[in-house]
């Protein structure tokens, strides 16, 4: 196939329905639909256009330049606290039909319906543009992986939605339609997923990097299937019965959805294709840090490939580095980390010592979060440690940080913000760790714990825990399906921390009510009488945790987002989620 040539299309007009006024029916195209669709360059951009809105609910910037899902959970701390704010509005369970669109391109709601609308355009277009059939038959079938991935959003958010097929709405439509049943939502994401896997190839040329792949189809579904197979979809919706309740969610249990979700992630594994990048020859753990800082590599599926930039750096470094620091990771994540030998930090035999609470930790850990005396490029390129202590120069708890971290994941450790260097960077929208992870979660939900416990080795195994002289990395033996599960889930947030996962994992397993009710806990770090405040020896220093004086408030009805008010009030049929 020829090459791709690669550029985006701006969308700069929203020509909205004169009697709907819906999302469902906006025009995502700012330019005259026979001049982009006559040329093939601006067909091809128009797709761009919609490749380029794929990482929207990733992005670490999504509301306000510096708002996202993660500060909404107990991984986080957000900086700001102002009432207005939008990770504020979700913490503390203010969230409502009124307030749930932020702005027209970013948010929950309108988002995926824009790209979705866009992908109904060029699809019904496309037979009149002049690419060639061979390429008209590619091009297609990724409108169509990127149509499901959109509506995916869309699901997991609010769960059924409308279903729009390949329609498209024209400016005098009147429309009134409901919404489609949770089950019929999950097929059709799935059917769309299995049709254009069969169409699309499974290796990249190197100028066509990043477009969609059979494996990135496949890995939708697996991500797809698990959400389904979950307590909150899987006969655990909000409400049992009524007109809503199939709507929500499967109204019944079928044990049978872990069984067709372990399937789909064995489908990914069994491709061959993807495989977690190991190192722990540099350092332990090196391998799991070399994933985010590199555009392409064997675990990477689906990303959100950009030029080197230092995106991530200005969203969690400290001041010193002249970070933004808008997310810090709280006490409650820092503490699901295990000791490097694999064993929880609340097992007497780990190791573990509070009065030095960071040496001899999972290496993800380190990779993860940066805590008091942690090395990071400075301004000037140089290694030089940060310091968290109370009312430190510059980055101290009190002046900087508000949990007594800064967050690490996927920076770069010698990109400071201020510095001149920039960042190999691709978001990792979907990567082999979290097949894995889907796999071992389907498996023991199956019942199978040791063919389970053996993908979570593998992850083990990469993050540079020790295999220990039983070769189980610090996981007993004997251990049950509850005991796995909860494992599981801790080895989850994790591996996965600020991947955009948090958010939807607390919901799906119903655990937000325990999880998300009551302040995240920080941790207060104090140099000893008598010890240097430059010191970065973990044992000069004293540590209080406490609690932040941010409340979170959950109540079951925000298990799932409210829809819009706006489009209830225009679409009469359109049944609000209960609660709201």
């Amino acid at each position: 196939m020829r090459k791709y040539i690669l550029i985006i299309l701006i969308f700069i007009g929203l020509a909205s329905c004169k009697k709907a006024g819906s999302y469902l029916d906006q025009q995502n195209v700012g330019q005259d639909a026979n001049v982009v669709f006559t040329d093939s360059v601006r067909t091809l951009g128009f797709l761009n256009g919609i490749y380029a809105g794929r990482g929207f609910s990733f992005n670490k910037g999504r509301w306000d330049s510096h708002g996202n899902l993660e500060e909404a959970t107990d991984d986080a701390e957000y900086r700001y606290s102002g009432a207005g704010q939008y990770a504020v509005i979700l913490y503390s369970g203010n969230v409502s039909p009124l307030n749930v669109v932020k702005g027209t391109n970013t948010d929950f709601y309108v988002q995926p319906y824009l790209q979705i609308r866009a992908v109904n355009l060029f699809l019904s277009k496309l037979p009149t543009t002049p690419l060639a059939q061979s390429t008209q038959r590619r091009v297609a079938a990724e409108a169509r992986f990127l149509r499901a991935w959109y509506y995916h959003y869309l699901v997991k958010t609010f769960g059924g939605i409308p279903i729009l097929g390949d329609k498209i709405f024209d400016k005098d439509d009147i429309i009134d339609i409901p919404r489609s049943n949770y089950e019929d939502c999950v097929n059709y994401i799935v059917s769309e997923c299995d049709a254009v896997a069969a169409i699309l190839p499974v290796d990249q040329l190197d100028q066509d990097y990043g477009r969609i792949t059979k494996g990135m189809c496949l890995a939708l579904k697996s991500r797809v299937l698990l959400t389904a197979a979950s307590p909150l979809f899987n006969g655990g919706g909000i409400v049992s019965t009524g007109p809503i309740a199939s709507i929500i969610a499967y109204p019944t249990y079928d044990a049978s959805r872990w069984a067709k979700a372990a399937q789909a992630a064995k489908d990914v594994i069994d491709m061959n294709k993807y495989a977690l990048v190991v190192d722990n020859t540099t350092a332990p753990g090196y391998g799991f840090y070399k994933t985010f800082i590199s555009r392409a590599n064997s675990e990477m599926i689906f990303t959100f490939t950009q030029a080197p930039n230092k995106d991530f750096e200005g969203h969690f470094l400290p001041p010193s580095r002249s970070g933004g620091f808008y997310s810090t990771p709280t006490q409650n994540l820092v503490d699901q980390f295990d000791m490097l030998n694999g064993k929880q930090i609340t097992d007497p035999t780990s190791g573990y010592n509070p009065a030095n609470p960071y040496i001899n930790r999972d290496p993800r850990f380190g990779y993860t979060v940066i805590y008091n005396g942690s090395s990071f490029a400075n301004n000037s390129n140089a290694q030089a440690p940060v310091f968290t202590y109370v009312n430190a120069p510059s980055d101290g708890n009190g002046i900087g940080t508000t949990s007594g971290y800064y967050g690490r994941k996927m920076c770069d450790v010698n990109v400071s913000y201020g510095g001149s260097a920039n960042a190999d960077r691709g978001y990792p929208l979907l990567r082999y760790a979290e097949i894995l992870l889907n796999y071992a979660e389907a498996l023991n939900e199956m019942g199978q714990t040791a063919d389970a416990l053996a993908n979570i080795f593998k992850i083990r195994e990469r993050a540079g825990i020790l295999a220990g002289s039983d070769g189980r990395y610090g996981i007993k033996t004997g251990v049950t399906q509850a005991e796995l599960r909860t494992l599981i889930q801790k080895e989850r947030r994790t591996e996965m921390a600020f991947e955009d996962v948090r958010f939807y994992d607390e919901r799906r397993w119903k655990i937000a009510e325990i999880t998300e009710n009551g302040f995240n806990k920080i941790m207060l770090v104090t140099p000893k009488t008598g010890t240097t405040s430059t010191s970065t020896d973990g044992s000069t220093y004293n540590y209080q945790i406490t609690s932040s004086i941010r409340k979170h408030n959950f109540r079951p009805a925000n298990y799932l987002m409210p829809i819009p008010q706006s489009e209830i009030l225009k679409l009469p049929s359109y049944l609000q989620n209960p609660g709201y």
